[in-house]
């Protein structure tokens, strides 16, 4: 039996944030350069708090952090408004407080606002939390936000997105209804790169979010938070580790996959830490790696970011 899951309301398309009545007192969960990019004028709120400090790749201890500075404050809904950190910082205060979600992205790759997951750190290192409970009870789509974002910016959500649809493409999870979704995705979010129409990356993520969301992400995911330990961004981290996943898979989308990275000319990575102390670190990532389709051993695992380490996986095509 397949089961689909999403938020009971998605708005999306431009200007759609204009069009949407937000309620007064509010609490804003974002960035701490929410109010330079002007994000918080597109809102036109009233009387409402703001917690402004996420920072890309949050703790699980801001959510304690961000329940007792508001713990006196009189607000029903959370609003996430940026990043896929923002993101998953709001909907688990929200959750916690069993409050109403409205999540906006403001950068399109992690699909957070689509999901019921939310990846923070414990213990310093990369968890992801997956709960019914994390769905927004509204999710608001609008690519105005791209228009002044920043190229680094742009191919970094753009890989994440890329990433995330072709890994849950290729699950033992994916279903007919996930592969046609993440499918989609994936043309269009190439489209959007190699031919420059960035708008079509908002339409993108929304469409891995959705798919990727009812299936699950693999092996260049597990890969990817060793590199995300050591402060590497993560869709920068996934331009690699996804690449090296889809060769060992023999993934449909490894070609083209490679050639939208070579076009985005990532800065190559590596990793500090003891490769085969990494190996074990990455089998215990059981939600990713159960659903891989190809077993994987320690012994692969620490070919693979050999491989990495070395740049060999761009000397194939």
């Amino acid at each position: 039996m397949n089961v689909i899951k999403q938020p009971n309301f998605i708005i999306f398309g431009k200007n759609s944030i204009n069009e949407f009545n937000f309620p007064a007192d509010c609490l804003i969960v974002t960035s701490k350069g929410a109010k330079k990019r002007g994000w918080l004028d597109f809102l036109k709120l009233k009387n409402y708090y703001i917690y402004d400090k996420v920072e890309p790749n949050p703790s699980i201890e801001i959510i304690d952090e961000i329940i007792s500075d508001f713990s006196d404050s009189n607000f029903s809904h959370v609003i996430g408004l940026g990043g896929g950190s923002s993101l998953d910082v709001a909907k688990f205060v929200a959750f916690k407080l069993k409050k109403f979600k409205i999540l906006i992205p403001t950068t399109f790759g992690s699909g957070s606002e689509v999901t019921r997951i939310s990846v923070l750190k414990v213990n310093g290192k990369k968890q992801s939390f997956h709960d019914d409970g994390l769905f927004a009870d509204v999710a608001i789509i609008d690519p105005q936000f791209l228009e002044n974002s920043s190229q680094d910016v742009i191919k970094n959500s753009a890989i994440d997105a890329l990433a995330q649809c072709s890994e849950a493409y290729d699950s033992k999870l994916s279903n007919n209804y996930t592969k046609f979704l993440c499918k989609k995705a994936f043309d269009v979010l190439e489209n959007g790169i190699m031919n420059e129409k960035y708008e079509d990356l908002a339409t993108g993520s929304l469409y891995c979010g959705l798919g990727f969301g009812n299936s699950s992400t693999t092996l260049g995911h597990a890969l990817s938070y060793v590199f995300s330990n050591e402060g590497i961004s993560h869709g920068h981290a996934l331009a690699f580790t996804t690449t090296a996943a889809h060769e060992f898979n023999n993934s449909i989308f490894y070609n083209r996959f490679y050639k939208i990275v070579k076009k985005l000319n990532f800065k190559r990575i590596s990793l500090k830490q003891n490769l085969t102390e990494a190996a074990e670190l990455i089998l215990t990532d059981r939600k990713h790696l159960d659903n891989n389709p190809q077993q994987i051993s320690k012994d692969d695992i620490v070919l693979l970011l050999e491989k990495i380490n070395s740049d060999t996986i761009f000397n194939k095509i």
